[in-house]
């Protein structure tokens, strides 16, 4: 971010009082809701949350010399004298009002992500090709929320040339509020799946949310979506929406032909170049189409982008292969709904078929497939039956033994065991007994897929089979 005086950042979020500065050359160097990071010249923004009141912390931030503090509620005056203190109806709104400020103080091109399933991983993929062309900064993790979007964009410098955000949602109305801070000159949607149901009821109103991310457009802006995601395709055109279109499958804007599965890797071709993506499964080669549409609108060739994904890696614990001793572990437990769970099965089943009688299980016919599931989260009133369905897929993916997380979860076990009676199945109700328990219930050469939503927090599962099966035993 670039210096910004205080008298200035108060006109900007309308700050209801003049900032107590005692110069009116006092300015902020960048801007911070985590009084922890707090460095000399930052602006803390008291950002009141379920857990944590950035109010509290106010002495802090002052204390590690913060420049300023934006607050919404009332602080004694005579408690930090000379201290530039700035009050708002709403801190959060108020980033936002800042981002937006300077986004469009600044040159650089916006390029937006949203969708059910593949942003971080489309955006790490546009990012890992346009790095190698331009001076390009993109979220530094999964920021994709009133908080995150704005620190984001805050966070670039302003001689950037493109900044890749990612926008999430789970209630009617969000994306459209972060779109038009972001204000991209690309919006992309991924695809649009059974996901938040809770929030939404249906997918035609996730696709509708979802969409809502072509209001913040550029006055040139391009929108590109997921011609191979119906209710999608339908919804935008329905809805009288100009936008270009990726496809696995037709011939369109950005279409990928001969494409070839493999189990740890993926092959396909667009514009007569050969492109290889050293991620597996079907979910990344449309997760690297969607990115070689937007690649494709910023000047880059194929052959620049085939050169650049050469060296791609797999973000953390989204479908992230993990070699553990003799076991292969497939960490894939950032978030789950029903389509990326479809997805990891696939790919569990994929990397098991490849790998029969192969040296890491010498005189077996196969690789045992284990399947520690989570629930998927906030599906609403479909959450048992989306659960159940999960459950014959699991069947259908002749997973051997299948290790569940929560209430919901078991659903899909006995689903599962119904449709294929030999599945093995153990349910826990909780983490530190399932993690207790696994070292009983995995073996040398197994295949493990583990998935699941947020709220299961698998990554600790992960960690334990590390412990477990990395190094001596």
């Amino acid at each position: 971010m670039k210096k910004l005086l205080i008298k200035d950042l108060a006109k900007i979020i309308k700050a209801s009082h003049e900032p107590r500065v005692t110069s009116d050359a006092s300015q902020i160097m960048s801007v911070s809701t985590d009084s922890r990071t707090i460095k000399p010249g930052d602006c803390f923004f008291a950002i009141s949350g379920e857990n944590f009141d950035g109010h509290n912390f106010i002495a802090d931030v002052f204390a590690k010399d913060a420049a300023c503090a934006v607050v919404s509620k009332d602080v004694p005056a005579d408690k930090f004298p000379g201290k530039a203190i700035l009050k708002v109806p709403d801190t959060v709104k108020a980033l936002g009002d800042l981002a937006r400020w300077y986004r469009k103080d600044c040159k650089f091109k916006v390029v937006a992500i949203t969708g059910s399933a593949g942003k971080t991983t489309t955006r790490q993929i546009v990012y890992q090709v346009l790095s190698q062309h331009f001076k390009t900064y993109q979220s530094p993790k999964s920021f994709n929320n009133f908080i995150g979007l704005p620190l984001t964009l805050l966070g670039a410098e302003p001689n950037q040339q493109i900044i890749i955000v990612e926008l999430g949602t789970n209630h009617p109305g969000e994306i459209e509020y972060l779109t038009r801070i972001a204000s991209p000159d690309i919006a992309l949607v991924t695809n649009v799946y059974p996901a938040h149901l809770a929030g939404f009821g249906s997918v035609e109103k996730i696709a509708e949310e979802k969409l809502a991310i072509s209001k913040g457009l550029t006055h040139a802006g391009t929108l590109i979506i997921n011609a191979d995601c119906p209710p999608l395709y339908d919804f935008a055109r329905q809805a009288g929406l100009t936008f270009k279109t990726f496809s696995c499958g037709e011939s369109v804007d950005y279409l990928a032909r001969d494409i070839s599965i493999g189990p740890l890797a993926s092959v396909f071709t667009i514009n007569g170049v050969s492109v290889e993506i050293p991620l597996p499964g079907r979910g990344n080669v449309e997760n690297a189409l969607a990115a070689w549409a937007i690649c494709s609108n910023l000047g880059i060739t194929a052959a620049q982008f085939a050169d650049a994904l050469k060296t791609i890696s797999p973000v953390s614990m989204r479908t992230e292969m993990l070699q553990l001793g003799s076991i292969t572990a497939i960490s894939d437990c950032y978030n789950a709904n029903p389509a990326s769970m479809k997805n990891a099965l696939d790919i569990l089943a994929n990397l098991a078929d490849s790998q029969k009688n192969s040296a890491a299980c010498p005189g077996e016919a196969q690789r045992r497939r284990v399947f520690i599931c989570g629930d998927m989260a906030e599906l609403g009133d479909s959450e048992q039956i989306l659960h159940r369905q999960l459950g014959e897929q699991i069947a259908n993916a002749r997973v051997n033994l299948l290790i569940t997380l929560g209430n919901l979860a078991a659903i899909a076990a006995d689903a599962a065991k119904t449709q294929r009676p030999d599945t093995q199945t153990r349910c826990f109700a909780d983490q530190t007994d399932l993690c207790n328990n696994l070292q009983l219930m995995i073996k040398d050469s197994d295949i493990i897929l583990v998935k699941g939503s947020r709220i299961n927090k698998l990554e600790l599962v992960v960690d334990k089979l590390k412990k477990l099966f990395s190094g001596p035993r």
